[in-house]
């Protein structure tokens, strides 16, 4: 059976995931950029930022001067191979083999599974629209080689689906670019005049890689389907679940419990085998009357403690109601991460967030209260203060800078600076000598100050901001600042946090 794959582009992977996150910021021009060789670079570009002229790989700074309006977020490392691969997991659906072609797109092999769909074009049809409903700007093509169907869903005009045996005269017309070449050997390319593939395909063989090198022959003849390439599919995660039926309907506490020890006891030892940690985990209840009840719980740290774990259960038993008796338990692990394989009964408690008596206390915690009110929170390299704080999502997760000690700062931060009126300074650059807050005036009796705080002009224009620390004559503590110069005609000063 002739071969046949799909190449599937995502042209803003990561800008289109961010709008789905904040369906405001769509028609809204956005970058993320990073840190590149002492620059900041823009690394993504959504479609509104693409047409005021702005692209990925040009300074952010140049980009702000193109578009003032413009929002630049922080790349965020690793997110887009993250994407792939739930992308690449959600098209199993359409052919068992699925591979993912970094940084922004998947190769299917979909020899011998497009009849489903009636033909190619309906299957095409099929996986492009939905992606697109799904909210993610998508082109696909269909050839005989991953190479050519690469090159046709990124530079191809005329059809996506390229007939068995013809990748010869689809490929011709296109330019270089569409044989993943370096940047070097396409600079050689122009330089020498050839604009398309076609110029240069039936030149022998040896010319092209004593003048170019191997990659340009290599590419070529793997578009061509002369020499083979290589397909790693990404493998599918294999479920954690357990069953245990009851002989007899289970009604009490007890019962429920020792159901509970059995299925951790299974699961954790698999886990332990495995060098994972359990981070989420459900337990379905079916009850004889037909009805399911369901508990989850969720860890701080990966764990395969089967007491911690059970504790955690036994903190949800009250959410049980056995009814009539429960027949069916059934318990699923939806979310693991790698850890160190130790027995269960070494503990080593340490004085940092490495102790696992801190972790095991926090899902406790969260248990009882909620995981969602726990928050821990690491130092983010930003000048403005509301920017130089973020959440932490496990407690691995290192700084990557370290928190300021040289300034006071408040203990409590607001989210956003929340303006102040009624300011009085016996001095133009002087701080507040009273000032009124939520209805309320304050006379301040100390200050200390200013504190002068840059904005960061790659990331947006505006004023600078004058920090004071005030006390006023109850010996409330607090943190303000004056956006702008004294003189200028459009100051205004914001409260920003309080102080112990």
């Amino acid at each position: 059976m002739q071969k046949r794959y799909m190449s599937i582009w995502f042209r803003h992977l990561l800008t289109d995931w961010q709008s789905l996150r904040q369906p405001e910021m769509k028609d809204t021009p956005f970058v993320f950029a990073a840190p590149i060789r002492n620059r900041i670079i823009v690394t993504a570009a959504n479609k509104a930022a693409e047409n005021e002229g702005v692209y990925a790989g040009m300074a952010a700074a140049d980009a702000k001067a193109i578009a003032p309006c413009l929002q630049v977020l922080d790349h965020l490392t690793g997110k887009q191979e993250k994407l792939l691969r739930k992308l690449a997991l959600w098209c199993i659906r359409y052919t068992p083999l699925v591979a993912i072609d970094a940084p922004d797109g998947l190769l299917l092999d979909i020899t011998g599974c497009t009849h489903l769909w009636d033909d190619e074009r309906g299957y095409l049809k099929e996986i492009v629209l939905k992606l697109r409903g799904n909210g993610y700007d998508t082109r696909a093509a269909i050839a005989d080689t991953m190479a050519a169907a690469w090159a046709v869903a990124r530079f191809g005009r005329v059809t996506p689906i390229i007939a068995p045996q013809t990748q010869t005269a689809a490929i011709a017309k296109l330019p270089p670019a569409a044989l993943r070449l370096e940047e070097t050997v396409l600079e050689q390319l122009q330089k020498l005049g050839f604009r398309n593939i076609g110029s240069f395909m039936n030149l022998p063989g040896r010319e092209l890689r004593k003048r170019f090198g191997d990659e340009l022959l290599t590419r070529l003849t793997q578009a061509l389907g002369l020499k083979p390439e290589f397909f790693t599919p990404v493998i599918p995660p294999v479920p954690y679940v357990e069953r245990l039926p009851s002989l007899e309907p289970i009604k009490t506490v007890t019962g429920i419990e020792i159901a509970i020890k059995q299925l951790l006891e299974q699961i954790c030892a698999r886990l332990l085998s495995e060098g994972k940690g359990l981070r989420k985990a459900m337990l379905k209840c079916y009850r004889i009357d037909g009805k399911q009840v369901q508990v989850a719980i969720s860890t701080t740290r990966g764990s395969h403690s089967v007491s911690h774990l059970q504790k955690l259960f036994g903190l949800q038993i009250d959410k049980i109601e056995p009814a009539l008796g429960i027949e069916l338990f059934i318990m699923e692990v939806s979310r693991v991460e790698d850890m160190a394989v130790k027995q269960e009964n070494v503990w080593i408690s340490q004085p940092d967030l490495k102790d696992n008596a801190l972790a095991e206390l926090l899902d406790k915690i969260g248990g009882k209260l909620g995981a969602h009110r726990i928050h821990r929170y690491l130092p983010a390299e930003h000048y403005w203060p509301e920017r130089s704080v973020k959440e932490a999502q496990t407690l691995q997760d290192v700084p990557s800078t370290y928190w300021r000690t040289d300034r006071p700062r408040p203990l409590r931060l607001l989210s956003e600076p929340e303006q102040i009126n009624e300011v009085m300074s016996l001095l133009p650059d002087y701080p507040p000598k009273y000032f009124k807050y939520k209805g309320k005036h304050h006379n301040i009796a100390k200050a200390d100050g200013p504190e002068r705080i840059e904005r960061e002009w790659w990331l947006e224009q505006g004023e600078h901001r004058d920090y004071y620390a005030l006390e006023d004559t109850e010996g409330r503590r607090y943190w303000v600042f004056r956006s702008g110069h004294y003189d200028s005609g459009n100051k205004k000063w914001f409260i920003h946090g309080f102080f112990a």
